[in-house]
């Protein structure tokens, strides 16, 4: 099946049947609100509108320029031309109980408090990666979809993503790679903020209170939400938490591997120092899978290893070798310095003309979401779990969050994924669950 192919399979899949088989008849659109309706809220949601009969009824944000925005631009690409309402507190959105999937694109320290008071009011849910910040409120988030019946699928969409899945089957399943002895994955782009903005007034229109939300409340000094708020580990994980969850991911669905044996990591800033940054420069992490490691590094300075594959991953096996990324895969048999297969992702202009005009999409990946959302959508109609289940998505978070863990302890740390529990390291498992700020209240406390 070439990706064309497996495009056209994946659209068939959710026809009118497979809609009409949950939400009860093909007139009966699903509906759907958005909270965080940056960057990426709006992509997925695009994709999303692209690909489905969905009706877009309810969006939120703590911007409310940023609301505003969104919302005219809903009313544009939905196909009943209706403006959604809008929300600034996720908990009257929700408060509604009118939603059928909510689409959850906000900073990773808000993920599993909005995605859990959405499955408790009978929302499926797509979540943004990583799902949390820390390893326990992802256990909570696992929980509380089984526990609520939810369908959940976590935005790693290396997984439905064409030139990805033909790789893994024409290489990977087709056995070319023979043994596989290493497997290294990482990011060179030099995406660490490095800025030293003076503390300023919060705009009016901003509720900057509300979007800290259980993190602590930093001096403002800059607009967070515009990506200002990546460079700090007390919203995310860093570029751990940020590319290598992708990368380990892909790998992970690619070779079927579950929870990693142990997780160590070194590293630290090391060469930019100047900024307020506190996200290491340099990084190395090694993924025990005892048959072979996986092993990350990431430097936001300096060249990449190779200018082909600034992000990404290499699968080193006794018959050949296998190099992935975004942008395309090559596997080059043993003693070979060419590929004898490659491929690249697929663009599907004809069909989705404004992928070439929309504001920041990433083009090479519009294909890989809207297969993402194919696949969400048919889990849904059939009550499953999807390609990207939130329990992939929790081994996936938690692996990266305690290859950080490990980098602050300074040793390795085995994991027990029956306990979710690091083995005879008190000092990281007190690491595994962190504080609210008040009055939120952590979700692995209930």
């Amino acid at each position: 099946m070439n990706r064309r192919q497996f495009i056209a399979s994946s659209s068939a899949l959710l026809g009118s049947s497979a809609t009409s088989a949950v939400w009860g008849s093909e007139d009966k659109k699903p509906r759907v609100g958005v909270i965080g309706t940056g960057w990426y809220g709006k992509c997925d949601l695009f994709r999303m509108i692209q690909v489905a009969p969905v009706d877009v009824v309810s969006i939120c944000d703590v911007d409310e320029h940023m609301l505003t925005d969104a919302a005219d631009q809903i009313s544009q690409r939905q196909l009943s031309k209706k403006k959604p309402r809008t929300y600034r507190d996720y908990r009257k959105m929700l408060a509604e109980k009118d939603l059928d999937i909510v689409l959850i694109g906000t900073p990773d320290h808000w993920h599993p408090l909005t995605a859990i008071e959405a499955m408790k009011a009978g929302a499926d849910i797509y979540v943004q990666k990583p799902i949390s910040v820390d390893v326990l409120e992802g256990k909570a988030m696992l929980d509380a979809a089984r526990k609520y019946k939810r369908v959940v699928q976590v935005g790693t969409q290396r997984r439905s993503t064409p030139h990805l899945i033909e790789a893994r089957d024409k290489v990977v399943k087709a056995g070319l790679l023979g043994t596989i002895g290493q497997v290294d994955i990482y990011c060179y782009y030099h995406m660490r903020n490095n800025g030293n903005p003076p503390q300023m007034p919060v705009p009016e229109y901003f509720d900057y209170d509300m979007w800290t939300g259980p993190a602590p409340l930093r001096p403002f000094d800059k607009m967070p939400h515009r990506g200002w708020w990546r460079t700090f580990m007390e919203y995310g994980n860093g570029i751990v938490g940020d590319m290598c969850i992708h990368m380990l991911d892909m790998v992970r669905w690619m070779l079927d591997l579950g929870w990693p044996k142990s997780v160590s990591s070194n590293g630290g800033i090391l060469i930019q120092k100047g900024g307020k940054s506190n996200i290491t420069d340099t990084q190395t992490a090694t993924f025990d899978y005892e048959k072979f490691p996986i092993v990350w590094n990431h430097r936001t300075w300096g060249p990449p290893v190779d200018p082909d594959y600034p992000w990404g991953a290499t699968l080193y096996g006794e018959k050949g070798t296998l190099k992935l990324s975004v942008n395309k895969y090559e596997f080059f048999p043993a003693g070979r310095n060419k590929p004898t297969l490659s491929g690249t992702p697929l663009f599907e202009y004809e069909k989705y003309p404004e992928d070439k005009t929309e504001k920041d999409l990433e083009q090479h990946v519009a294909s890989a979401i809207r297969g993402h959302m194919r696949d969400f959508l048919k889990a849904i109609a059939e009550r499953g779990k999807p390609v990207a289940d939130i329990e992939q998505g929790y081994i996936s978070t938690a692996s990266c969050i305690l290859a950080n863990v490990a980098l602050q302890v300074g040793r390795t740390l085995t994991w027990d994924p029956v306990k979710n529990r690091v083995i005879g390291d008190d000092d990281a498992n007190k690491l595994l669950k962190r504080p609210y700020r008040g009055p939120w209240e952590h979700p692995a406390n209930s």
